[in-house]
């Protein structure tokens, strides 16, 4: 196995702080979505327990409405998690392939820029569904403020 010396190494460190930043960012990311999916289960389960205790009528209706709204929220924000933890993983997959090019002396420049860039749409991809998600939560506040 071929070895690496320190002075080819540094570059090859600052060179990872990028993704590994990424991988930081992202993380909190997923902190704020999955406390939001979190609080949506909290409020699914509530609007459940109303369901029980409501007699049938137009509150019935209201509810099944909000537990509708909930379940769209729910579907973006595991699209959301999912294609963050995907940019998290390609990160990593990232810092790894690029020690490793250096370490094997490989030209592996197209691989790297792949990967960085699925990485990025995946992201993109977090953004959107986060986004929309956003949009149909005032949906929701906007629905619960019109209740009789």
């Amino acid at each position: 196995m071929t070895t690496i010396s320190l002075s080819s190494l540094v570059p090859i460190l600052q060179l990872s702080i990028g993704p590994v930043i990424l991988i930081s960012g992202v993380g909190l990311l997923l902190l704020t979505l999955t406390n939001r999916f979190g609080r949506m289960l909290d409020r699914s389960r509530a609007l459940k327990g109303e369901m029980s205790r409501e007699p049938d009528g137009s509150g019935m209706a209201k509810l099944n409405a909000q537990i509708g709204i909930l379940q769209r929220r729910a579907t973006l924000l595991k699209i959301s998690i999912t294609l963050a933890a995907v940019t998290v993983l390609l990160a990593a997959v990232l810092i790894l392939v690029l020690f490793l090019a250096a370490l094997l002396r490989l030209e592996l420049g197209l691989l790297l820029v792949l990967i960085f860039a699925v990485g990025q749409l995946a992201l993109i991809g977090s953004m959107i569904a986060f986004i929309r998600e956003i949009h149909i939560s005032l949906e929701a506040v906007r629905f619960e403020l019109t209740r009789d």
